[in-house]
């Protein structure tokens, strides 16, 4: 086994604790991974990541049922409905060039870490619903199952925010739904990508093993962790990697111009500064009390 291949499957047991523990990012972590570690060109790398991220979810969804942290029918329903998007989504990328999609998946990340890390405006003491309407949960799948076979993604990092922030869910059981509704869109959107697209089956399975071994351990640490943190943690870890993405875009004498990270530290830092106030005054964003609460307690709502 050469260095290259086992240092990609060592990384790859965070893919597996990213998504037991946050719900998404598994996607965040492959895509970059097989990319510029396993050095995949992008197309093969997003349908590897989709067998990977897919695999990996339908297992961690189980520590999280047992603790009954997922909503079947709200999750069955958005799954079915990113299904289709996913399949559309898988088709189309044939016929966009990968640094446009791998562009865009930046932009989206980062847009939506700015949703997790502001939270959700609701007010004080408002009931957490068990089940989500379906019309609305159908809708919301098909977009974000367009996008998770576009860009390669399993749609945590949309589908999360779509339960927690839209939905109203307590962030763990958002975490434990969002693992259902990515291993169907995955699995949708890599059907689509192998009408036009290899994958190494040899790679993919070293890969989704230490990802599921990871994705066990992050379930284990799903229920020891204040929801709000959770959720702040998601957002913050949407960023990093979503700059990294974007910044491998560029041309390589802007990756090395230092005026440029220079701005990015400043655009971060003011980010911080305003985001992070404004999440602790808010009332009531898996609020004030979520900071105290125990994710265990939340579940059990």
């Amino acid at each position: 086994m050469s260095a290259t291949l086992l240092l990609t499957v060592g990384l790859a047991v965070l893919i597996g604790i990213s998504l037991g523990l946050l719900g998404g990012g598994g996607s965040i972590l492959a895509v970059p991974l097989l990319v510029y570690v396993a050095d995949l060109p992008a197309k093969e790398a997003i349908a590897t990541s989709l067998l990977v991220v897919g695999a990996t979810s339908a297992v961690g969804v189980i520590p999280h049922a047992r603790a009954n942290r997922v909503r079947w029918r709200t999750g069955l329903i958005f799954g079915l409905a990113g299904m289709a998007g996913a399949y559309a989504g898988g088709r189309l990328a044939e016929f966009i060039p990968a640094a446009y999609l791998l562009t865009g998946f930046a932009i989206m990340m980062l847009a939506t870490a700015i949703a997790m890390i502001r939270g959700r405006r609701s007010a004080e003491g408002e009931p957490v619903p068990h089940e989500l309407p379906a019309f609305r949960v159908i809708i919301d799948g098909v977009v974000v199952g367009l996008v998770t076979g576009l860009v390669g993604a399993g749609g945590g990092f949309l589908v999360v925010p779509a339960l927690a922030l839209l939905g109203g869910l307590p962030m763990p059981v958002a975490v434990g739904t969002s693992l259902v509704v990515i291993a169907m869109k995955s699995f949708a959107g890599l059907a689509g990508y192998l009408s036009s697209v290899s994958i190494n089956w040899g790679l993919a399975a070293a890969v989704t093993a230490a990802a599921i071994v990871g994705s066990f351990l992050g379930g284990r640490l799903a229920g020891k962790i204040p929801a709000d943190v959770l959720r702040k943690s998601f957002g913050w870890f949407v960023v990093v990697m979503g700059v990294f993405v974007l910044a491998q875009q560029l041309p390589a004498e802007l990756r090395s111009n230092p005026l440029l990270w220079t701005g990015v530290g400043i655009a971060v830092a003011t980010a911080v500064a305003v985001t992070v106030p404004f999440a602790r005054r808010k009332p009531g964003v898996h609020g004030e009390s979520a900071v105290r609460e125990p994710v265990e307690s939340a579940s059990r709502r």
